[in-house]
């Protein structure tokens, strides 16, 4: 079992940095909940609120460019910038490729300071000069090991995944407080601050303070992979659309309006059509559903709603061309008691009372689906792209509202993606454990006599056959472009995608949705490839 020593949890960033190294090497889910456990027992508050921010997702935001670090660890090392490139490519993460490339510490170097303080030194330092910024970071790479430097790295890019999800986070912390894990998946939601967050108050004290905002941690469905007649008496179980959008809750609190995104954006400004609802909904609700495009009730492709994301001034124009509506499909709050204990059945008689008092555009039911038996529902399943949805969603009707992903009671039953046939025709280097192998690609389908690039994808073959593509690559590159090899047009690839969109980005005309490879090709000829129309005549019928 993997596990860290006590003297190893000294008070302070090296202690953290034991428990990323820990985390990154332990084999199996009870040594990396172990780990974590024994750091929240052992390491100052301040650094155990800053450990919780980042693992739920919040960090401080970068203070310099990828170019910026690396042209100050190129100085400090003495490397040219074309053997960093090289070392790049070939370790495929930034912040391990500086950590390595650096030269050994300064033989006094003895500092120790908390997590807590680099964090909120590099919050102070994101509207400084550059070079007070340079300096900053260029003493502390001075003062730290290799596995110190990694990490703060990591915190300097802002590419904090080391493999440890929420809800892990949680139930390491539900092993040492006196908390339930649910309650504490919601204590760590909302718009709290780690820099003046105290943990006392965050997960100690028995009444959080009152943050009106916060919404409540998402129940995530698991795929069904088998026949739903598994499931048993179809009377149990409550079928609806999975619509195509961002899954999101409505909160009405303390005469307030909150929009939460599932990764726990507050939105609310971001989609004005909402702020209608503030004087229509009952204060004390939270309502669980899909921020999707919508007019007149019915939904409108994804690629829409794709025009609204990001944009920091919503327009008119924005507003007319791109309406947004949430689809509410369930109730987690009502009259400003918690009643995800309560089953569906209760849950969805009141959520639609409040959506048909309401009675605004901005605010829709997600209807349930009737049916008799699984073979019916798995008839209606096949309309699911006329409905703009992604197929469909299986609740128990007995069913309470959980806590992150969780078998038995939530289903998502999605439909066949769609395929294309294409050929790839670059190949880029993958990152991680793949950083060695070329296994990010490129592919086209033709256009007469050309070949015209229309996606990207890096998943769906085995480690087997990525060293067999990551040979044909390296025996048959044609050109180089820094880190992308042209190769010959040769190897044939089934892609997978779950929409299509007309896009002015690309050279195709289209962009997909989630593309990756289904399966290799090899009892295909690159000439038997699908064509430029193929994709524009799934266009035109998704349209």
């Amino acid at each position: 079992m993997t596990t860290l020593l006590p003297d190893q949890y000294l008070h302070g960033f090296n202690g953290f940095a034991a428990l990323v190294q820990a985390l990154g090497t332990a084999t199996g889910t009870n040594d990396k909940l172990d780990a974590l456990a024994q750091y929240f027992v052992t390491a100052e508050d301040n650094d155990k609120v800053w450990v919780i921010a980042l693992f739920s997702g919040r960090r401080p935001r970068r203070i310099a460019s990828t170019t910026l670090l690396q042209q100050w660890s190129n100085e400090l090392s003495g490397t040219p910038a074309w053997l960093f490139e090289e070392c790049y490519h070939t370790v495929g993460d930034l912040a391990e490729t500086i950590a390595l490339l650096l030269p050994p510490p300064v033989a006094s170097a003895t500092e120790s300071y908390s997590l807590s303080y680099y964090l909120e030194q590099l919050i102070t330092l994101e509207k400084q000069d550059e070079a007070i910024k340079k300096a900053f970071v260029v003493h502390h790479w001075q003062h730290m090991n290799r596995e110190e430097r990694f990490v703060f790295n990591k915190l300097l890019t802002g590419g904090f995944r080391i493999g440890v999800s929420q809800k892990m986070m949680v139930n390491a912390l539900a092993k040492k407080i006196a908390l339930s894990a649910s309650v504490i998946a919601h204590r760590i939601s909302g718009n709290w601050d780690p820099a003046t967050t105290k943990f006392q108050e965050l997960l100690l004290e028995q009444e959080a303070p009152v943050d009106f905002s916060r919404p409540y941690p998402f129940y995530l469905a698991y795929a069904l992979d088998q026949d739903p007649q598994q499931l048993g008496d179809p009377g149990e179980w409550q079928a609806e659309w999975k619509w195509d959008g961002i899954r999101g809750q409505i909160i009405k609190r303390n005469n307030e309006l909150f929009v939460w995104s599932r990764g726990e954006e507050l939105m609310t400004e971001k989609f004005p059509e909402y702020h209608s609802l503030l004087s229509l909904l009952p204060d004390g609700v939270a309502l669980d559903g899909e921020i999707i495009p919508s007019i007149n009730g019915k939904p409108m492709p994804f690629a829409i709603l794709q025009t609204r994301i990001g944009r920091k001034n919503i327009t008119k124009k924005n507003l007319s061309e791109s309406p947004i509506a949430f689809y509410a499909y369930d109730l987690l709050e009502h009259e400003g008691a918690d009643i995800r204990e309560q089953p569906l059945d209760i849950r969805r008689p009141l959520l639609e009372q409040i959506v048909t008092a309401a009675n605004h555009p901005a605010l829709q039911l997600s209807p349930v689906i009737p049916f008799v038996n699984w073979s019916q529902l798995a008839e209606i399943r096949e309309q699911s792209r006329s409905q703009l949805a992604e197929g469909l969603m299986l609740k128990r009707r007995s069913a309470s509202y959980q806590v992150g992903r969780k078998v038995g009671d939530w289903w998502k039953w999605k439909i066949q993606p769609l395929t294309i046939d294409a050929v790839m025709i670059y190949a880029q280097k993958g990152h991680g454990r793949r950083s060695n192998l070329y296994t990010d690609y490129t592919f086209a389908v033709k256009d007469g006599d050309k070949l015209v690039s229309f996606t990207k994808a890096y998943s769906g073959l085995t480690d087997k056959e990525f060293n067999e593509v990551d040979a044909f690559v390296k025996r048959n590159s044609l050109e180089k472009f820094g880190p992308v090899r042209t190769v010959k047009p040769e190897l044939v690839f089934e892609i997978a995608f779950e929409g299509i969109a007309a896009s002015n980005r690309h050279k195709s005309g289209v962009a997909l949705r989630f593309p990756r490879i289904s399966r290799w090709r090899k009892d295909k000829k690159a000439d038997e490839i699908n064509t430029l129309e193929d994709l524009k005549k799934m266009l035109e019928n998704r349209s």
